[in-house]
């Protein structure tokens, strides 16, 4: 069984938590029945037959970005041609063009989408596009989403409960780095080793500045990995504090990302909208068994983060809330140590990379009974 997967971007262009996901499900295919091919646009020009992992990759030439959303010609005959060959066909929603090529190639083949988030930012972009999202979603076999919270406050899955199935993220351990001590006590000399880390993209929604602000309010050190279109703006900020404690890394390699989990004494997630749906990120500060701090926004990030259990959950936008929560689990290190190992048996437990793949699994063979 062939699954053509498809979505605007993927490794090596971006590292962000969708490519994660979608490296998750081609990488363990193999086990379960099935192998994975991926489509992606890229600045770099079409390309066929490229290796990532243990699966093979396209790339469409990226002609035009507007609004998050790439635009590819030459995509329109890449993607017809490779689910011809394919039994399944698995998307990767939000992507409006993705919805162009659906119903303009007429594939013809059995069809999931993942839903990784409803369209938070661009509300009168949304207006123009939700006649041919419905269309696109109405059309398809199955809607995978990552959480029941999601599910439940999702306007956009509520009008398509009948289709919808829930498959929790999940992540291989080892498929991540081991880390050399030589590495190890490179970090500690340069961050510590009490600090609250942070990663990922620095996007508007991931409420980095007010995790600046509960910085200022602790003094306690915070890591800051990763880039984006934020990261002047955050930088500003931090220096108008006068914020000495918070160290800006920029995009890392993944051996250095793991040695800074393996250090970092909890794990800080800010995020504070909805554009955040799961929070892969926070899944591997649970799987390297860290006690986590997020934001109550009904979406998957307490899904990971049970309040009290494997974490602290904190209102969003409120930077006061955010500082108490650091403060509590710097000044409790038993109660840190417990919650990080309720995170770690919630990660083998729900959101092991194998129990995702096995769902998927599951989802294609009965597309392809019924077709």
């Amino acid at each position: 069984m062939k699954v053509l997967h498809f979505f605007k971007t993927y490794y090596p262009e971006t590292m962000g938590g969708i490519e994660q996901v979608i490296f998750q499900i081609a990488q363990g295919g193999a086990e379960h029945g099935f192998s994975s091919e991926v489509l992606y646009l890229s600045e770099r020009g079409a390309a066929r037959n490229e290796t990532v992992g243990n699966h093979i990759t396209h790339r469409s030439k990226l002609d035009l970005h507007v609004a998050s959303t790439g635009f590819s010609l030459s995509a329109f005959k890449d993607f017809a041609e490779l689910a011809k060959a394919a039994d399944v066909v698995h998307f990767h929603f939000p992507w409006p063009y993705m919805d162009l090529v659906h119903f303009a190639t007429r594939h013809g083949k059995p069809s999931v989408v993942s839903y990784h988030s409803d369209i938070v930012k661009q509300k009168t972009l949304l207006k123009l596009y939700q006649p041919l999202m419905n269309r696109f979603l109405g059309s398809v076999d199955r809607i995978v989403a990552s959480s029941p919270n999601y599910v439940q406050s999702s306007p956009v899955l509520s009008r398509f409960r009948d289709k919808v199935e829930i498959i929790p993220y999940g992540l291989d351990r080892a498929t991540y780095p081991t880390v050399s001590e030589a590495k190890l006590d490179f970090w500690r000399g340069k961050v510590g080793s009490k600090f609250f880390l942070f990663v990922g993209a620095l996007r508007y929604y991931k409420g980095l500045d007010y995790l600046l602000d509960a910085a200022k309010i602790t003094g306690l050190p915070v890591v800051i990995l990763g880039g984006g279109h934020q990261e002047a703006e955050l930088k500003a900020q931090a220096a108008r504090l006068g914020l000495s404690n918070v160290h800006f890394l920029g995009g890392l390699a993944d051996d250095d990302k793991a040695a800074l989990l393996t250090l970092c004494y909890a794990f800080v997630f800010p995020s504070h909208l909805r554009s955040e749906s799961f929070g892969i990120s926070l899944l591997e500060a649970a799987m390297y068994g860290k006690p986590l701090i997020s934001c109550e926004i009904g979406s998957g990030t307490t899904y990971i983060n049970i309040a009290n259990e494997t974490g602290l959950v904190v209102p969003p936008r409120d930077s006061v809330a955010l500082a108490n929560a650091m403060l509590a689990l710097s000044s409790n290190p038993e109660l840190a140590k417990i919650m990080g190992e309720n995170a770690l048996q919630r990660y083998l437990k729900v959101f092991s990379a194998d129990s995702m793949v096995s769902a998927y699994a599951s989802i294609y063979r009965r597309l392809l009974q019924e077709s």
